[in-house]
């Protein structure tokens, strides 16, 4: 029994180690998102574009929802994230063309 103990903790210690690795590719990879957003919010503010662009938007939910469904993930977790996303970034375009 002891020993079904100690593999089944030596596993979820692997387990964990990945899904921290994972967290910090996801926090990471969001930074880097976010900064060309930034970019990207600015240059709309200097053109007088919109902050929003629903038909882009429209077409990376999409997208995503694609890719998702090839990850093996709920494509209406990948929706409702990148649309908290999308929320954030159109939020921070505003803020540029104040």
């Amino acid at each position: 029994m002891t020993d079904a103990v100690t593999r089944a903790a030596a596993l979820l210690k692997e387990h964990r180690d990945s899904i921290d690795r994972l967290d910090a590719i996801l926090v990471y990879t969001l930074g880097e998102r976010f900064k060309h957003t930034q970019s990207v919010g600015k240059l709309k503010a200097e053109h007088a574009l919109p902050p929003s662009d629903p038909a882009r938007e429209t077409a990376q939910i999409a997208r995503l929802e694609d890719l998702a469904v090839q990850a093996d993930l709920d494509p209406e977790f990948a929706k409702k994230f990148l649309n908290f996303i999308i929320a954030e970034v159109i939020q921070h375009h505003q803020k540029h063309q104040e």
